[in-house]
């Protein structure tokens, strides 16, 4: 079944709902332990949630109480926060990695009265600090491997609160019902402390009401089933959990399956075989990486029909999803069968054989990334948000672009400030910081929320996200462009190794520097015929500077009309840490490579169509030299 017509207002409320409805009869939770998997059913969670709350209320927890939750994710982090709201307080994730000088600075600036940490690691790092948080009553842990010797009357276990409350239970029947009728959509529900990358972390209140209806929009366009399967492996105290895990789990019943460790995700997520899936781009680009080793290794007939059908699978994506194209019947035949023998074997190896929706979020995921997930039949969809707001804007259907983070969610209003801004506003929009008048004051005007993202809208609608506003450079005539956003697009080409996006309050127009990939640009070259002696000789032939000629023109169509890059060079070298041009970690010293190449570029602004370098080369045959060139200045004339 979808979502009510009657919604409960609070988290607890949506819980009972479902409790009332399934009882005994239906999985709720499974979690693995000691290689098998454990159903838990609702009612199981209800005497769970319902003993624990009545037990926190014997230690004393108030209505409006903070209670921080430090651990994995487990079933008793999710009965632990609804135990919590249920009673009226608010939970506080803290991110298990946490150092002891973190968990203090959350737990004291958030007023912490209870902390519930998973074991013996996370209550140690707790008593370091224990002088420093004088305002915690007890400590709860359910994991106690490691804790039998500790004598120490701060802690007390899980087991023990739900005795307390189940005492409760028994002299006041009915209490527990009672305490969550009190509850209230605009209650406090929990605070996710943001990364603290601009200075100290923050904490984002969000109500009952924000968290449902960030559940809401986002199941309305991309539905959840009580059969659905879900893996809880993100971090339970990132907002994303909150929204598209506990709190879908409770308006659609969807069935929320937890890992048997950190290292058995993926071996976990092959078993259960989820209809969801949200990863970094990282762990997708990952698992290509590792279905591409792995097939060197397996049998010679598979490897066969690796490479007699995945340009198939390759060419039917691209029919369908980029040129937006009926694919004939005689392509849907060789991928019928291309289905039976690669496509499909790979995505139950993966654990997708079931996914309906697979998103990507956080940074931008690669092209190449991308086609090979489309090839074997998983559409992998962009998803931008904040902890502030949840989802701005997701891929809808097969309304899936490259450039774009998708359109906004039906019920959400998202537009770009005068000075490039986005700005979000909606009924999942937070309450404010944890005493920060001053910042919420900063971020939350006439109910927009300033994201502190640049972007735009292309012509459908679609929003391509920039950077963020105070990355932005500036040109002479005021335009704001993203020059990470240019590079980082140009890099998703596989021709391209590196470049620099060039403008400035001196200059009218973007302009840029670009490194090839010898490698791949030479096996390019190689197929057609094109002889070359060494990168400075690769680098500046005129069939070169068409190849990547292309690229510079796909990025630019994202791009409004002042961010297009006007002109570029080849670079007859790489850029090089050695010599000050990257940072080890291979970031761009931009004052310096500006100084450096400071003729290069002016040569860009003028009327010049080359530069005379020295440079240094190394030939194929091992020898090096020193040579003078010239280095070849492309105009994309008014782009």
């Amino acid at each position: 079944m979808g979502l009510t017509d009657a919604t409960p207002d609070t988290l607890p409320k949506c819980f009972l709902v479902k409790v009332h409805q399934y009882g005994d009869n239906k999985v709720a939770m499974r979690q693995k332990d000691l290689g098998i998997w454990r159903n838990i059913t609702w009612q199981e969670c209800y005497e769970h949630v319902k003993r624990f709350a009545l037990g926190m209320v014997s230690l004393g927890l108030q209505r409006g109480d903070k209670v921080c939750i430090i651990g994995d994710n487990d079933p008793q982090y999710f009965w632990a926060q609804l135990a919590v709201q249920a009673g009226g307080g608010v939970a506080v994730g803290i991110f298990t990695d946490s150092v002891p000088r973190e968990i203090q600075y959350v737990v004291d600036h958030s007023d912490a009265a209870f902390v519930l940490a998973k074991d013996q690691e996370q209550c140690d790092k707790l008593l370091v600090i224990r002088d420093q948080v004088p305002n915690v009553r007890r400590v709860i842990y359910w994991e106690e491997k490691g804790l039998w010797s500790y004598d120490e009357s701060w802690l007390i276990c899980f087991e023990e609160v739900e005795a307390l409350g189940q005492a409760q239970q028994e002299e006041h029947p009915g209490l527990f019902e009672e305490l969550v009728a009190r509850g209230k959509g605009s209650d406090l529900a929990v605070f996710c402390y943001t990364s603290g990358t601009t200075g100290l972390p923050k904490g984002v209140m969000l109500d009952h009401s924000n968290l449902i209806s960030g559940c809401d929009l986002t199941v309305k366009v991309d539905p959840r089933t009580d059969t659905d399967d879900y893996v809880s492996f993100l971090p339970p105290a990132w907002i994303t959990e909150n929204v598209l895990g506990l709190t879908v789990h409770l308006r659609t019943g969807m069935i929320v399956n937890f890992p048997e460790a950190p290292e058995t995700v993926q071996e976990n997520i092959r078993e259960i075989a989820p209809q969801a899936l949200l990863f970094s781009a990282r762990l997708w680009e990952s698992m290509v990486a590792m279905v591409q080793m792995r097939i060197t290794d397996t049998s010679a007939i598979n490897r066969f029909l690796y490479r007699i059908f995945m340009p198939v699978g390759y060419k039917v994506a691209r029919m369908r999803f980029e040129e937006r194209r009926q694919v004939r019947l005689p392509w849907r035949l060789l991928y019928a069968l291309g289905d039976l023998a690669v496509y499909r074997p790979l995505r139950d190896k993966l654990g997708l054989i079931n996914v309906r929706s697979a998103y990507s979020s956080g940074a931008a995921l690669s092209p190449d990334v991308i086609r090979f997930f489309r090839a074997v039949g998983v559409n992998i969809k962009q998803l931008f948000g904040s902890t502030e707001a949840q989802v701005h804007t997701l891929h809808i259907g097969d309304d899936v672009r490259f450039e774009t983070v998708g359109v906004p969610l039906p019920g959400m209003d998202v537009r770009i400030a005068n000075d490039g801004e986005i700005l979000v506003r909606g009924p999942t929009v937070f309450r404010g910081y944890y005493k920060s008048a001053e910042a919420t004051a900063d971020k939350l005007k006439d109910g927009w929320f300033h994201t502190g993202d640049a972007g735009h809208f292309d012509e459908d609608g679609h929003l391509i996200y920039l950077d963020r506003v105070k990355d932005l450079l500036e040109l002479a005539g005021g335009q704001r462009f993203s020059p990470q956003y240019i590079e980082g697009r140009l890099k998703f080409s596989p021709y391209v190794t590196d470049a620099m996006a060039i403008g400035g309050a001196d200059q009218p127009y973007v302009t840029g520097i670009i490194n090839i990939d010898f490698d791949n640009v030479g096996r390019w070259a190689e197929s057609r015929g094109l002889a070359y002696t060494t990168f400075v000789d690769l680098s500046q032939k005129p069939e070169v500077y068409d190849l990547v000629q292309s690229d510079v023109e796909r990025v630019n169509r994202a791009l409004p009309a002042p961010a297009r890059m006007r002109k570029f060079v080849l670079l007859h070298k790489e850029f090089d840490p050695d010599e000050a041009e990257l940072t080890r970690t291979r970031k761009l010293r931009r004052a310096f490579m500006e100084e450096r190449y400071k003729l290069m570029i002016d040569t860009m602004y003028g009327a010049g169509e080359e530069v005379r370098v020295r440079a240094e080369v190394k030939y194929r045959d091992g020898r090096t030299g020193v040579v003078e060139t010239s280095v070849r200045v492309r105009s994309l004339g008014s782009v």
